[in-house]
């Protein structure tokens, strides 16, 4: 397997949108453009995996998160997190994570930050994370962009997230 990582370039939109688009995924070419113009101005990087030539995955950091805690404490966040379905457990996954968290390190930063789901749908992501070192940040469970609360009735969807962190300095 030629696994190689780059930055996102235009030439990469087209590719990728086919590839969400023929899993059923909503993942539209504007999503892409709106992510290479945050990286061109510095706010984002989008590191592209490709497989043989074949885009393979991609994730994001953002330098600026929009959860209220990392963004305060200054701690960038992992965003957007895919590798296609049948190209898991090949360690593409891994390599991103290694470059993004490489990435947080040369900026100058000692922590990395990133949320996850909580359906089934996140478990490879979530055992994932804890395997390379991320906790829970102690704030407990999101729920569209809201701190859950005791006694709180919560819908189960993509909008209930736990953010975790990750010391970078061991």
């Amino acid at each position: 397997m030629d696994l190689f990582l780059r930055a996102l370039e235009s030439r990469d939109i087209a590719p990728i949108a086919a590839a969400f688009a023929a899993l059923g995924w909503d993942k539209p070419a504007s999503q892409y453009e709106r992510y290479l113009q945050d990286q061109e101005a510095g706010r984002r990087v989008v590191l592209v995996a490709f497989v043989n030539d074949v885009f393979a995955g991609y994730l994001t950091v953002v330098w600026e998160s929009g959860y209220p805690p990392f963004r305060e404490e200054n701690i960038p966040e992992i965003q957007d997190f895919n590798v296609l379905p049948p190209l898991r457990k090949q360690g593409i996954g891994t390599r991103l994570m290694d470059a993004a968290e490489q990435q947080i390190a040369e900026g100058g930063f000692a922590v990395a930050g990133i949320g996850v789901g909580m359906t089934p749908d996140y478990g490879a992501a979530q055992r994932l994370y804890v395997r390379r070192g991320y906790v829970p940040d102690g704030r407990g469970l999101v729920s569209e962009a809201r701190f859950a609360q005791y006694g709180d009735v919560v819908r189960v969807d993509d909008g209930l997230v736990l953010y975790l962190t990750k010391n970078l300095t061991r």
